[in-house]
């Protein structure tokens, strides 16, 4: 069997029986194409369906189970009981202003802790010395548990929506600026000298070789910092705050208000999915940009 391969397809050469003039088979090739890509797209359509499956699943056993007794229900509550406590929070409550709120701070501190820390990563590459001396500190402060630095934040800028930002940067600006710094370490010192050795200036060959070729590493640090931004707002809310997800988790908890409790819960787990699917898309977007480079 040939095969040859022609952009998303792949052509299969079999071979057909086909009879000769003396009447004795003989072989003819057929072509056989195989499109791979619409292979992938079911492949996907299998796996969403698949997702969405296991997730009603969890819900009707969550459901049967507190409805049998075998779930306590005043502790775990149940998924109807969180849909009706959604439902009035939304038309009568401050749900879709605490969801607003939290997504802000969260979005924020992501964005501006992911730029300034890749910024400070790639300024490394300018000089071996600032980058010898700042690397250990580096390291001390992604070591150090900086949600222990909440209550100073929350103190020094007070309970409104910027300690929450600021929250949510701090957690994030330290693994951008090492994830930058790996890349800007492992740049290739031959293309470099190729690019010198061509007359270009220190700028360019930082533009054209040190950038393009960290960003995938800073790409990759993308996932890890969403995820460390929601939990810094999140953590920010918790100590003090007027609005936000965290807030009426913590105020449920107090007035012992489990359906509340569980609307939070949910709400910030789908909250975390949508931004995990649109920070997938945005390093999606980056790295066909990147490609074209």
């Amino acid at each position: 069997m040939e095969t040859a391969r022609k952009e998303a397809f792949v052509v299969h050469a079999i071979p057909s029986p086909e009879l000769s003039v003396s009447g004795a088979k003989r072989p003819e090739v057929v072509p056989y194409i195989l499109d791979e890509e619409a292979m992938e797209r079911k492949r996907s359509r299998r796996i969403v369906w698949g997702r969405a499956a296991v997730a009603a699943m969890i819900f009707v056993i969550w459901e049967v189970f507190t409805r049998l007794g075998l779930l306590d229900a005043y502790y775990w509550s149940s998924p109807s009981a969180i849909a009706e406590t959604t439902w009035i929070q939304l038309t009568e409550g401050t749900l879709m202003r605490d969801v607003i709120y939290t997504s802000g701070s969260t979005i924020l501190g992501f964005m501006f802790g992911t730029a300034l820390g890749a910024l400070l990563g790639l300024s490394f590459w300018w000089s071996k010395s600032y980058a010898g001396v700042s690397e250990p500190y580096l390291i001390i402060l992604n070591a150090m548990p900086k949600l222990a630095l909440a209550p100073v934040l929350v103190i020094l800028l007070g309970i409104g929506f910027f300690s929450k930002v600021a929250l949510a940067f701090s957690m994030t600006v330290v693994v951008a600026a090492l994830s930058a710094y790996s890349g800007v370490k492992s740049v290739d010192p031959d293309m470099e000298k190729l690019m010198y050795s061509l007359g270009a200036k220190r700028r360019q060959v930082f533009a054209k070789v040190v950038v393009p070729w960290s960003m995938p590493w800073i790409i990759s640090s993308l996932r890890i910092n969403i995820a460390l931004a929601l939990a810094g707002a999140i953590v920010g809310e918790f100590i003090a705050s007027s609005q936000g997800i965290g807030r009426m988790i913590m105020y449920a908890g107090t007035i012992l208000d489990i359906n509340l409790v569980w609307v939070g819960v949910v709400v910030l787990s789908f909250l975390s999915m949508l931004m995990y699917w649109g920070v997938v898309l945005l390093e999606k977007w980056l790295s066909k940009g990147l490609a074209k480079v």
